[in-house]
């Protein structure tokens, strides 16, 4: 389903953070106004935005901001036709450490965006979900019905969020979608994720891979076929109110993973269970596998990469720039 963006106003909310700032760039190809909203800091640096080609940033118009701050929201927000709502706080094992940070900033962030898309009559609003809200699969595929279970505190935060937009939609009959990407990863994605920290590991030579269990399986979509299912689900009336997965079908073990990942970089180490990386017992998700035919059946939508196409372009990334990672440290 093709749809036209160019001059579409567009305010993209973590446009800092790894899926966000491919989106907004591929946003920006395509034609659209984009408003980047990125965390203020005081070193003036957009995230991974800061990597983006020149040609492309000069077509950014940026945002700095706090998503908890409601005014400075509202600013974000006006003038805008289309919003997608990225940002979020998502290591998972930090939310062990923070929790009020995770509400703060996901559930009281997105009431920040619902009030101000509502208060400019935005046109569409696509809220960002995830897979871990459904927690261990109780069955598989998982479809939209399979029943949420907040099985650690960014989960439950992303939970609240979820029903909380659901709501908005109901109420007030604000024309949102409810995106839930599974785990979705590519270049610039941090060590907090499985895929960067396996590979940059071994790309610095340590020979000792200090992991978490091994036995989970993911559903691991390609950043850039993310990407296409938010982009097809903001141009989809029919999608409207409707909570709507997004992944690849396929499963995989972190342990196959490992080895897949073994495979594509000739690099080979030992594999060592640091405690310090396993979830508590009844917060880990063992299982996870989407069912994305709602996608599929409303946009026409279908990953268009191989888990081992994916990983290849993961890993020539993560080679060229170590300079992001430390992998002597675990990164929460």
């Amino acid at each position: 389903m093709s749809f036209n963006w160019n001059d579409k106003k567009v305010l993209v909310t973590g446009a800092d953070g790894f899926i966000g700032s491919h989106l907004t760039e591929t946003l920006v190809q395509q034609g659209a106004k984009v408003r980047a909203f990125v965390y203020y800091n005081s070193f003036g640096r957009w995230g991974w935005l800061d990597e983006t080609p020149t040609e492309i940033l000069k077509n950014i118009e940026f945002f700095p901001g706090d998503i908890r701050d409601a005014t400075r929201v509202n600013e974000a927000v006006s003038g805008m036709e289309t919003v997608f709502h990225l940002s979020s706080l998502i290591a998972i094992p930090y939310s062990y450490y923070a929790p009020d940070s995770y509400v703060q900033t996901n559930v009281g962030g997105a009431l920040n965006i619902l009030n101000a898309c509502r208060r400019f009559a935005i046109a569409r609003l696509i809220h960002t979900s995830t897979s871990e809200v459904y927690g261990t699969a109780q069955y598989v595929p998982i479809d939209e019905k399979h029943p949420l279970q907040g099985q650690s505190p960014y989960s439950a935060s992303k939970i609240g969020a979820d029903v909380l937009a659901e709501s908005y939609y109901r109420s007030f009959h604000l024309p949102l979608v409810i995106a839930r990407p599974f785990n979705t990863y590519g270049p610039r994605q941090s060590a907090r994720a499985v895929i960067p920290t396996i590979l940059s590991q071994l790309y610095q030579g340590i020979r000792k891979l200090k992991l978490g269990s091994l036995t989970p399986t993911r559903d691991f979509n390609y950043v850039e076929d993310t990407v296409t299912g938010f982009l097809a689900l903001a141009s989809c009336d029919n999608a409207i109110g409707k909570v709507v997965n997004i992944g690849s079908g396929k499963e995989i073990s972190i342990g196959d993973l490992v080895k897949a990942i073994f495979e594509i970089t000739n690099l080979k180490a030992k594999i060592i269970c640091d405690n310090e990386r396993l979830r508590p017992d009844k917060s880990e998700v063992n299982r996870l596998l989407c069912n994305s035919s709602l996608l599929t059946e409303l946009t026409g939508w279908k990953t268009q990469h191989s888990l081992k196409q994916g990983l290849l372009r993961t890993a020539q990334w993560v080679e060229k720039n170590l300079h992001f990672f430390k992998p002597e440290r675990y990164a929460i």
